[in-house]
């Protein structure tokens, strides 16, 4: 059964894939269980793309996703691997306090 996106999931997966204009259904007609995988595998076309799109967040909604990501409510480890560091940039830059947290849930040090 598909998580159910809040208000705030739907705005954050508008601000990063506006192209698909609130579309939260995949392409087999599922809606997404993820954030972030859908617009690393579908929508962002290069790492630097997915990275740029990332950069449009807030840190307060970057910290949203760290923390889904820490409930294992948001999957990480099945992005694009150049995404997954992508991501991990980004954190480590925005919200270091946080980067270490994220770095140790995903077992990586």
């Amino acid at each position: 059964m598909a998580r159910e996106f809040t208000k705030k999931d739907i705005n954050i997966f508008n601000k990063l894939a506006p192209e698909l204009k609130g579309n939260l259904i995949s392409p087999q007609g599922h809606q997404y269980l993820f954030i972030l995988r859908p617009v690393s595998h579908r929508i962002a076309t290069s790492s630097e793309d997915f990275k740029h799109r990332i950069e449009r967040l807030t840190d307060e909604e970057l910290e949203y996703l760290v923390d889904l990501a820490l409930e294992a409510k948001e999957d990480i480890r099945g992005l694009d691997e150049e995404d997954m560091y992508a991501f991990i940039e980004v954190i480590d830059k925005r919200i270091p306090d946080m980067s270490s947290q994220l770095k140790e849930f995903l077992g990586l040090f």
